[in-house]
Order: structure tokens, then sequence, then C-alpha cells
């Protein structure tokens, strides 16, 4: 299968990983848990895990789902089939073009690039309900389905190069891509447990940095487009 490279997956779900909006709600969570018992530094710990697992499970369901759907639609050769292909690398580039915007012309709550603004007062409701690393899961369950309208992008597009396999085969590329999309969700919760950060700073290194954080998307996504679409991913 030509178009689909380690590489490409790889890219991806980096740019999924450093997401604005993913390391945001991971903040927030990791708040809430601390400011029921900020003595109580293992519920963090625990709770961001938990809710990071949450994230892991749902979002590997959700690849199934939407791996399926495209190895129903699209056809497995001929011509049509690279059409497919090379739409998804134009989706891709139209993707990083909103991140670029993002970079050059800042507002929050960008379309397909963070969660909407009337999204967040829900989602931060939802987290404030959070009292335990149990509830930390239960909550994480729901949660993806506001994360799902900002990181939802780049794994469309993973998906659709994934499902000209067969369902056993992609299931260690949707492993792979989801790992790798909760690598900073784990270490920002080792770094808060082991006192090598704060939620505050963390929170603070994310505003500070948001534009940049979409143009490493910006460029990621770029390329990548552009590599599917020429055919050389």
């Amino acid at each position: 299968m030509s178009d689909l490279t380690l590489v490409n997956i790889v890219g991806l779900a980096l740019v999924d990983a450093v997401n604005p909006c993913a390391l945001a709600v991971m903040t927030i969570v990791l708040m809430t848990i601390l400011l029921k018992d900020p003595k109580k530094r293992r519920n963090a710990l625990f709770g961001g895990l938990n809710f990071t697992l949450a994230v892991f499970i749902l979002y590997f369901i959700y690849g199934i789902l939407f791996t399926q759907i495209f190895a129903e639609i699209i056809p497995e050769t001929g011509a049509y089939s690279l059409y497919f292909f090379r739409a998804f690398g134009v989706f891709a580039i139209i993707l990083g073009i909103l991140n670029l915007r993002d970079f050059l012309y800042y507002k929050p709550g960008g379309v397909m690039t963070e969660m909407p603004l009337k999204l967040r007062p829900k989602m931060k409701k939802l987290v404030s309900k959070i009292t335990s690393p149990r509830g930390a899961f239960i909550i994480g369950l729901a949660v993806t389905l506001f994360l799902l309208p900002c990181t939802i992008g780049p794994y469309i597009i993973a998906s659709g190069q994934l499902s000209v396999l067969n369902l056993a085969a992609r299931i260690p590329w949707l492993i792979l891509y989801n790992l790798i999309f909760i690598i900073p969700m784990i270490a920002i919760t080792i770094g808060i447990y082991l006192g090598l950060s704060s939620v505050d700073k963390v929170s603070g290194w994310k505003e500070q940095n948001i534009k940049y954080l979409h143009l490493v998307e910006a460029i990621i996504l770029i390329l990548l487009g552009i590599l599917m679409f020429t055919g050389l991913l």
C-alpha cells in the first residue's frame, strides 16, 4: 500500500498530540482533581492516567468505526481509489492552512483547529464533576465527544489511509496512532505528580505558545498533504 507509511501515520498522530485543546482539557482535569484535595497528589496521578486511558479507549473505538466506514465507501483499486487518497491530501493541506491562519491571526475557537467556544463551558461543567480517579475515567469517556471537533481532522485522514487494510491489520496502526496521541497527556500527568511542574505552569506555557503549536501543526499537515496528493506517501 503505497500511501500508507510510518511517517504518514506518525506525523498525523503528532499533529493530534500537540493540539492545544487536548492539552487544555488535560490541565483542566488535573486542576479539578487537585483542587478537591491539594495534598493528595496521587489522586492527580491516577485521575490523570484514568482520564487518559478513557480517551485512548474511546479514540481507538472511533478509529475502528471511521476506518470501517471508509472501507465501505472507498474502492480498493482503480482510479477512484487514487482520487480518494488525493482528496485526503487536499484535506490535510486545508487543515494545515487553517492552523497557519491561527498562527498568523489567532482567535480562540478556530474552526477544525480548536474546541468551539460554545462547547467549552459545557466541557468545564462536566469535568468539574470529577471527584475521584475512578470518576476521571468515566468523565473521560464523555469528554472525548468535546475533543472530537478539534482533533478529528488528522484522525479522519489517517483513518482513510488505514481503511484499505483489513480489520486485523488496522489495529496495530490505530494503537500506535493513539499511543502517540496520549503521550503529552501522560507526560503532563507524571510531571505534575513528580513536582516537575504545576498545572498553572503547564496551562501558562500552553497559552504563551499556542500560536507556535498551531504553526507546528500547520507545517506537518501541509507537508504531509503535499506528499499524499503527489503520491509520494
